[in-house]
Parts: C-alpha cells; sequence; structure tokens
C-alpha cells in the first residue's frame, strides 16, 4: 500500500508529534484511520460537514475518438447519452455476468475525455480488462491517479462550508462537476468539484493536484469542517446501505443481486455480460440479495457470519459496524440474504445473535435523520 498525498503531507505535519495520526490501508491506499472520536466523526458527517481525504480513489482517462461508443459497449450503464460534465455509476461485468469492478463515469467538462473512477484496490484489473478489450478502436487508456488527488465533503454544510473557503459552488445535480471560481485565501487552485450521488444527502468531491491537496485541506478547516477518518466513512457507507467492492460485491455476484439498479440500463444495447442481466431482468428473479441487518448493542458479529432462519442457512454478512446512538449502541451490518426471507422486520440469527432484517439504508441510522437522534460530540 502507498500513502496518499494528503497523508504524506500530514504525516510530515505531525512527525514529532508524541502520538502520531492512527493510519490503516483502505481501499486500496494509506490514510488517517481516526483524528479523534470515530463516532463524533460520523455525526458530523450526518449533521455538519465532515472532510476526509478521496486519495484512495483513482482515475482512468479514456480518450479518442471511439471512447464513447467503446465504453457504452463495456460497462452496464448507458454512456452513449451522458451529458457533459455529468456522471453516472456502473459496473464492469465478465462474459457471465459476474462483477469484475464498479465505477463511476464521467463525462469530463471539455468533452474531449471520459474519466473513470474507483478504488486505487481495483485500478489495476480495470485497466488490463480495458486494454485486452481495445482490439482497431480509437481508445487510448490512460491511468492519470498519480496527477490527481481528492478530498471529499459530507453533510448539510459542505456546500456552506465550500463558499466559506472561497471555493464557490452552486446548486449542483447529483454526479454534476464544474470547474468553481476561487476566491480561497489561501491562494487559489485548479480544480474541480463534482457533487454526490445521492440526492438526499449533501456531498462533494474535490478534484486537484497533489501538491494543492494540504494547503486545500487546511483551508476548509478553517472554514468549519471536522476532519474524518477511514473509520466514520466506513459507518456512513455502512448505516447508507452502500457495497463495496472487494467486501460486499465479490467477482461471484451478479448484478441484481447487489440491489445497485442505479448501475444498470436496460435501454442501452449491447455490452459484455449483458445476456445474463437481460435474462435475469426478464425471467425472473435471482435467488439472494443484498440486504441491512439491526441488532440492538454491541454484538460480536463479523464480516462472513452465516445466517439463519427457520433452523436454514440463508445468507451471510458481508460488513459490520457499531453505532453510537442517544438509546445506546446499535449493531448494523450488511449482507446477502434469500429472497423469500428478506422480509423488513423479520427475525433472523447471525451466529449466535439474534438480528432484524432492514430496509437500506439502516432505518435508525438513515442518513438525513434529525439531528437528536444521533450522540453529538460535547
Amino acid at each position: 500500500m502507498t500513502y496518499t498525498p494528503l497523508q504524506d503531507a500530514l504525516r510530515a505535519q505531525t512527525a514529532n508529534q508524541a502520538q502520531p495520526l492512527a493510519v490503516a490501508d483502505y481501499r486500496g491506499a494509506t490514510t488517517t484511520a481516526r483524528f479523534a472520536d470515530p463516532q463524533a466523526e460520523f455525526s458530523s458527517l450526518l449533521n455538519g460537514c465532515g472532510i476526509y481525504d478521496l486519495g484512495f480513489r483513482a482515475r482512468i482517462s479514456l480518450t479518442g475518438g471511439d471512447r464513447v461508443r467503446w465504453l457504452n459497449g463495456m460497462v452496464t450503464n448507458n454512456i452513449r447519452d451522458l451529458a457533459t460534465g455529468h456522471g453516472v455509476y456502473a459496473f464492469l461485468l465478465n462474459p457471465q455476468g459476474r462483477i469484475l469492478g464498479d465505477m463511476v463515469v464521467h463525462n469530463s467538462n471539455s468533452g474531449e475525455a471520459l474519466v473513470v473512477e474507483t478504488d486505487r484496490s481495483q485500478v489495476e484489473k480495470i485497466v488490463a480488462t480495458f486494454e485486452h478489450y481495445i482490439i482497431m478502436d480509437d481508445v487510448e487508456v490512460t491511468n492519470i491517479s498519480e496527477q490527481q488527488t481528492a478530498l471529499g465533503l459530507a453533510g448539510p454544510r459542505s456546500r456552506a462550508i465550500l463558499n466559506i473557503a472561497g471555493i464557490e459552488v452552486p446548486n449542483l445535480k447529483p454526479l454534476q462537476m464544474i470547474t468553481p471560481r476561487c476566491n480561497c485565501d489561501c491562494g487559489c487552485v485548479e480544480c474541480t468539484v463534482i457533487r454526490g450521488e445521492d440526492a438526499q444527502q449533501e456531498s462533494y468531491e474535490v478534484w486537484l493536484a497533489p501538491k494543492d491537496v494540504y494547503k486545500t485541506w487546511q483551508a476548509l478547516l478553517a472554514a468549519g469542517a471536522t476532519p474524518v477518518g477511514s473509520e466514520a466513512l466506513e459507518m456512513q457507507r455502512i448505516a447508507a446501505g452502500i457495497p463495496l467492492y472487494g467486501v460486499d460485491i465479490r467477482e461471484r455476484d451478479l448484478p441484481q443481486e447487489t440491489e445497485q439498479m442505479r448501475a444498470l440500463n436496460f435501454n442501452k444495447g449491447c455490452y459484455v455480460g449483458q445476456e445474463i442481466v437481460e435474462r435475469i431482468h426478464s425471467r425472473g428473479n435471482v435467488h439472494r440479495k443484498f440486504t441491512g441487518f439491526l441488532v440492538d448493542g454491541a454484538a460480536d458479529i463479523a464480516a462472513g457470519a452465516t445466517i439463519v432462519s427457520s433452523e436454514k442457512e440463508v445468507g451471510e454478512i458481508t460488513s459490520v459496524a457499531v453505532l453510537r446512538t442517544h438509546s445506546g449502541e446499535q449493531t448494523v451490518a450488511l449482507g446477502y440474504i434469500r429472497r423469500e426471507v428478506r422480509v423488513p422486520g423479520r427475525e433472523v440469527t447471525i451466529g449466535t445473535v439474534k438480528a432484524t432484517v432492514s430496509q437500506l439504508p439502516l432505518e435508525s441510522v438513515a442518513l438525513g435523520q434529525a439531528e437528536d437522534s444521533l450522540l453529538q460530540e460535547t
């Protein structure tokens, strides 16, 4: 694993501190695990403005006259009709319809390139798969991950914090990108701002050069953002019911099993793996589906735990987090369960622990809930 550009800067700034920052490998890169209490950091993502390192994300540039037609034939969503300055979430499949990776595809503001954004843990496989399928096509694949890094902001005050810092962001649609006007006191930087995919939960990505990431981080902290590490990001991801490739989505999984229908377009024409996706769509459901589970208290549950109902194994757990609320600790989990058992409110057993099947996002910690529903930092 390699340190992100922000983590390199933070290490240099904290080298003489008695207690160095806790770090962890996260989604293909090493970054800060926590700055303070992860539960308070998680609360800032829901109720204020949390700022976090997105250096674990990678970017692949696709150029050439055939790039749109070619990528439209590679991934599960509609690239052909993607407007300039907008993005879409998609899967990359093998011919058997199994998921090789996930990504967000952006049609750049210039309209001269497609930018594929994915985790660093996936980038080598995705680049290799892309290159394998380029035959006589006018498409050039370039890994530009070392030329750019990113910061993320999430929470209802995110846009206000950007504007206070001098990065002027108008009201954007989900996955819309702009090149903002800058009046930043730290000295203006060239950046791209992208609104997050969830229309209900406000979040932004700021793409910029590695040399500018630390001073922009400092400017956003000075504007009122709360620093957030990867542990709180995992809490947010699990509470929102978002599967992570390599953890909740594996190469053996089918697209409809993941419940990420936003990744699929059934009117776009042929692509690799389409026959399997269409067969499932036209002939009926898959046998198991991705869902959420709730347990009162801090339960001893781990990824890989078996789900049992009526003394039969019906699924498995893939992700777990313990969240602290005013009413006490609560364990939230994600996993796959057989379709006939996937009834909200149904009681199942995970290991030796009783749990309740829940709709996603997980009901008791749904994003956008009232501020007083979570324990606030005192």
